[in-house]
């Protein structure tokens, strides 16, 4: 399983012989590309982001930062809003309580500056129902590992914001595995009694304030995630919530926390077989302690697919849950990794909805670190500039969580071309919420599809080949007719009619994600 072999590593059982991280992508030799930018930048004027739908539940704590791109300043109006909520004009952050009152309420956003004005309907549902729109934001998993500690994360936040990531939708600042106290451990940092007096978990002395970490991210607009296993351990050995699940949860959001990752972990040593329920159980439990929490907190099913999660993932109150293993273990061979961690993973397209979605694992893209030696530092990328803008693109079609997971401290100027272009993340945040499906695939390409809420299509035209190719859309394969208007969304360029298909010539293992409108 991979989730042991995550144990495993993290652990530092190393076994002779297991390749480098580059090979954890791909076993075959890396191919030189220089980076090429697809992804224009935003205009000075304001361009609203937001996704058109937000789901909260009855008078809980109320936080949204509107993604916006222009010049700053900006001056933000919002018509409509709920008594109960309050806009920051200068921020955009609006904050507040959800309104006691379940139903829909239509506010219209107004963005301005002094080169131009941008407007944006957002409608706001209170009633059960969560994470509307895929989630996106930053987690450290994979390229700080056990090296975390309280600053690191309010650094994050302040980069999300000041590279421009959080004007494009991410809003989480997520910290996974090692914060709390590692039973044993001789460290001083890590050690000492792992409850406190009430029998709940607590933070290693690397985390002295939580609440005041989490007001701080607050204070800027922003969410923050917390990582814990309903086993007595987690992954790499830190305090589970085994047996006071129910104290964590209402700690976790004393603390202000919005996000939960669960990762299964030892819960296989409590687990009494493998059967349906026992695979179900620490997750029902925990989603229905959040349910009555008095604090709004998305649920992360962390548990690689067992027992098919993604048909039953939201019925035991998770929001978003991993269909395979770890990505960055998963071993290449002609096709980097994150290709078959995608091809699985786009199996399941019929079970994904709005608030209910198939997770394939985090963008490991930029500066990463090596899941197969957690002690190396972050390091380039092996994945080519084509590949990068590939896995990108399969993710938005495929409705999946968005959350980087490479060093947000060292972010270059192309990481931030892939990780940031509003019209491909508008594919993944569409309100539709319906997963792209796979209309074809041979050894040397594949095509997504991807219906949403306008009656568009978006498609990505992938090559898997070893050399430049011509991919053809034909529109009886996308059940399409007539002429329809075709758009580069990586360019952000109109290409024209097309009435029975369209080709494109499309680099080796790159993409051409385009849009597709009746005419």
């Amino acid at each position: 399983m991979k989730h042991c072999l995550k144990i495993f590593f993290i652990m530092g059982i190393l076994f002779s012989g297991i390749t480098s991280m580059h090979q954890s992508f791909s076993d075959a030799p890396a191919i030189q590309e220089e980076p090429y930018f697809l992804t224009p930048p935003p205009a000075s004027s304001p361009n609203i982001n937001t996704p058109s739908v937000y789901g909260c539940r009855p008078g809980r704590p109320f936080l949204y930062r509107i993604p916006c791109t222009g010049d700053r300043p900006i001056f933000f109006t919002a018509a409509n809003l709920p008594d109960s909520l309050q806009l920051d004009a200068a921020g955009g952050v609006i904050h507040g309580e959800a309104p006691a009152e379940r139903g829909e309420y239509s506010i219209k956003i107004a963005a301005r500056n002094k080169s131009g004005e941008d407007q944006k309907s957002l409608k706001i549902v209170v009633g059960d129902d969560l994470a509307l729109t895929p989630p996106m934001g930053w987690n450290h998993w994979y390229t700080y590992y056990h090296n975390v500690q309280d600053q690191l994360f309010r650094d994050a936040a302040v980069i999300m914001i000041e590279s421009g990531m959080a004007d494009f939708g991410y809003q989480y600042v997520n910290i996974d595995d090692c914060w709390m106290v590692k039973p044993g451990s001789n460290d001083p940092a890590l050690g000492g009694e792992p409850l406190d007096g009430m029998g709940a978990i607590k933070p290693n002395k690397n985390f002295p304030d939580m609440a005041a970490m989490c007001d701080f991210i607050h204070s800027l607009g922003l969410k923050t995630g917390i990582y814990t296993s309903p086993g007595p351990r987690t992954c790499a050995g830190y305090q589970g919530s085994y047996q006071h699940e129910w104290m964590d949860a209402q700690r976790f959001a004393q603390w202000g926390f919005d996000f939960l990752k669960y990762d299964w972990c030892s819960y296989g040593n409590i687990a009494k077989d493998d059967s349906l329920q026992e695979r179900q159980k620490p997750y029902r439990v925990m989603g229905e302690i959040l349910k009555n929490l008095n604090r709004d907190i998305i649920l992360n099913l962390c548990q690689y697919g067992m027992s098919e999660v993604w048909k039953w993932g939201g019925e035991v109150g998770g929001h978003c849950w991993r269909t395979t293993g770890d990505l960055g273990l998963e071993a290449g061979d002609r096709l980097p990794g994150f290709y078959h961690i995608g091809f699985s993973n786009a199996e399941h397209a019929g079970y994904a909805r709005p608030g209910r979605w198939n997770d394939p694992d985090y963008i490991l893209i930029g500066m990463v670190g090596n899941a197969r030696s957690i002690q190396d530092p972050p390091r380039p990328t092996p994945l080519t500039p084509s590949e990068q803008y590939s896995y990108m693109s399969m993710w938005c079609l495929m409705a999946a969580p968005l959350f980087y997971s490479g060093d947000i401290t060292h972010l270059d100027e192309f990481t931030l071309n892939v990780l940031c272009n509003a019209e491909v993340i508008e594919v993944d945040q569409d309100p539709l919420g319906i997963q792209g499906r796979m209309i074809r695939k041979t050894d040397d390409e594949f095509i997504m599809a991807k219906p949403m809420h306008d009656g568009s299509l978006a498609v990505g035209l992938f090559n898997i080949s070893e050399t430049e190719r011509t991919i053809q859309a034909v529109w009886d394969q996308l059940e399409l007719k007539g002429p329809h208007r075709v758009r580069n969304l990586w360019t952000q360029e109109d290409l024209g009619v097309f009435d029975q298909h369209y080709a494109a010539d499309v680099r080796r293992r790159g993409v051409q994600l385009i849009r597709l409108w009746p005419k």
